[in-house]
């Protein structure tokens, strides 16, 4: 008789409910239909396959991008008494071997593999011998040419469908929007899938964007704050990333630079240590985070813009994976645009299938006055809350963050309707500003009674306004030639009926309206309202104690110290305080082989003789 999902989800796993979707994808797997999943970072996705793997018999294989994540999991389920294994170019000839062995003896029950590794005989042909029950596409989105994070060797696990047309299939991951979900659906020939969307919210996260002056020096007075807490600073640029590293300890803190023109060996060091909590904060490269699944990560620090909404979503989703509180900041400058921009058509980047839209859309996050889940929650084709999330800079300042720029506005309205809706930004801007161009000239735009009136403002603010009448549908750009029209909403703000609000990262410095907000004065002192560091309720000394006690279990196994038990589990110990195993089993993550590998270690550091 096979085993319910709940009883292998507590015996196994130590957990005592699912988590949304959770059951339903398992259930949906167990009776043989495809399913797609599109479920938060933090959502509890590798629970989707690992107990259907389990419930299934046979063998599951896994599609995983990255060695690092294959590893960990694998470290993961073998805590957890479940045979499983990774095939990829990190084993020596004689581990790949005996790895093969266990494969065709049968008792192994999830095997996790890279996709270019399926393009190879040798494993296609171990395959063959077992003939997977489950296939898993982890990080499905890079399947996508729409995706954010496309690869071409996702594409040919189409011919997996081909070989092993009786197995089913599940395509999960954390970011897909409608037109990357109906690409993986078609890409891997998913039959009539079932589709799961586990919502985009992650109200853990409390996420804001700050002014981008003094960056290095508020990094690193912010991971000061909250130095026993893991956390990661994301760079645009190599030398960034070493020179953050550089800084933050020179302050003293256990840090590590992370990118791709490092050595294979140093970066493995290197993410290593973090997972291993030897090192506390990495500045990396978008090269690191995709394989790391350290459920502890207390705080997301992006020195420079994200290319799209979908990685900077992805990014921050690395974060706070516990279901803890933890902080996200993104710290922004209008150049980090134009530095993009050029940077992508120097590469060819900006003919990807939407390439530019994407960065557009994360420039309109940066430099947005709403509710910031509202947008995000919007872009991924989720309804936004109506009230204030109350976690997030906007929502936080309400009117201190913001500027009154109506009068600008009805400025630029005005003068794109006086210029007769035929021009763009640029030349808009030019009349503003009292520019005696030869455009100008030609069109006898001098004559005009808005020109040279927007003085107050430099050609950056005007832009940044431009565009902010444009995310509000106050301008409407037509997509031929680029010119600028007036949207329905403009009467109510040239008639003084509507006022408009610029954020004051975004307006600049126009004048004494614009006041520093409680968040930006807490993030140059390092310390985020709300934030609380780590180990600073539960317990306290008992929880140190503990976390001290794992990372002796954990180092002397060489695994990550998450492996044995997350934060969670070791703060109800520290409440709780069990006497017995059996009160022991009761808590949150000890499954059974826990219980017996580990479990009388933390009896007798709660309870000492």
């Amino acid at each position: 008789m096979r085993a319910r999902p709940e009883t292998v989800l507590k015996t196994v796993f130590g957990y005592d409910s699912f988590r949304p979707f959770q059951k339903d994808i398992i259930d949906a797997l167990v009776a043989g239909a495809d399913c797609m999943a599109v479920l938060p970072t933090g959502a509890g996705k590798s629970l989707c396959y690992q107990i259907p793997a389990l419930m299934l018999g046979g063998l599951t294989l896994v599609v995983s991008p990255l060695i690092a994540l294959m590893r960990d999991q694998v470290a993961a389920l073998a805590a957890a008494g479940v045979d499983a294994l990774f095939i990829n170019s990190s084993l020596s000839p004689a581990e790949r071997e005996l790895a093969e062995e266990r494969v065709r003896a049968g008792s192994v029950r999830l095997v996790y593999a890279a996709p270019e590794s399926l393009s190879g005989g040798r494993l296609l042909s171990l395959l063959d011998s077992v003939h997977p029950r489950l296939v898993a596409v982890d990080e499905a989105h890079c399947v996508s040419e729409w995706g954010h994070d496309f690869r071409p060797e996702y594409r040919e696990l189409s011919r997996l469908r081909e070989r092993y047309p009786q197995a089913v299939w599940l395509a999960i991951t954390a970011t897909a929007t409608e037109r990357v979900r109906a690409d993986i659906a078609s890409t891997l020939g998913l039959k009539a899938p079932r589709l799961f969307l586990g919502g985009f919210d992650r109200p853990n996260l409390n996420i804001s964007v700050e002014p981008k002056a003094g960056a290095l020096r508020r990094i690193v007075a912010f991971s000061l704050s909250r130095a026993d807490a893991p956390g990661i600073v994301y760079c645009g640029s190599r030398k960034k990333a070493e020179s953050v590293a550089e800084a933050l300890r020179a302050a003293g803190l256990a840090a590590g630079a992370y990118h791709a023109g490092m050595s294979a060996d140093e970066r493995t060091t290197v993410q290593d240590g973090f997972i291993r909590d030897d090192i506390r904060v990495v500045s990396a490269t978008t090269a690191f985070g995709l394989g790391i699944d350290k459920p502890d990560v207390r705080y997301i620090i992006h020195a420079d813009l994200p290319r799209s909404l979908e990685q900077y979503y992805q990014e921050i989703g690395r974060a706070g994976r516990d279901g803890q509180p933890s902080e996200c900041v993104l710290l922004y400058s209008r150049g980090d645009v134009v530095a993009l921009k050029a940077m992508m058509g120097q590469s060819g980047e900006d003919e990807r299938p939407g390439a530019l839209d994407r960065l557009d859309a994360m420039r309109a996050y940066a430099e947005s006055g709403r509710c910031r889940r509202a947008v995000i929650l919007e872009h991924f084709g989720e309804s936004a809350p109506g009230a204030p999330c109350g976690a997030c800079d906007n929502c936080e300042r309400g009117d201190e963050g913001q500027v009154d720029v109506t009068v600008q506005a009805q400025k630029f309205l005005s003068c794109v309707k006086r210029a007769g809706e035929r021009f763009g930004a640029g030349h808009v801007i030019d009349i503003l500003l009292g520019e005696h161009t030869d455009k100008v000239a030609r069109f006898g735009h001098e004559r005009l009674s808005t020109f040279g009136i927007g003085q107050e403002f430099s050609r950056s603010q005007w832009n940044a306004l431009a565009r902010a009448l444009l995310d509000a549908g106050h301008l409407v750009r037509e997509p031929e030639h680029k010119t600028l029209l007036l949207g329905r909403p403009a009467v109510a703000v040239l008639r003084s009926e509507s006022p408009f609000f610029l954020p004051a990262i975004v307006a600049g410095d126009p004048g004494p309206a614009q006041r520093v907000s409680k968040r930006t004065r807490a993030l140059q002192r390092g310390n985020i309202p709300g934030f609380q560091a780590e180990g600073d309720e539960a317990g306290g000394e008992l929880f140190q104690k503990l976390r001290m006690l794992r990372k002796e279990l954990a180092d002397a196994k060489r695994i990550p110290p998450y492996v044995i038990f997350p934060d969670r589990t070791l703060k109800e110990m520290a409440s709780i305080r069990p006497a017995s195993l059996e009160e022991l089993a009761g808590i949150y993550g000890v499954g059974r082989t826990k219980l017996a590998n580990y479990g009388q270690a933390f009896l007798d550091a709660i309870n000492p003789r």
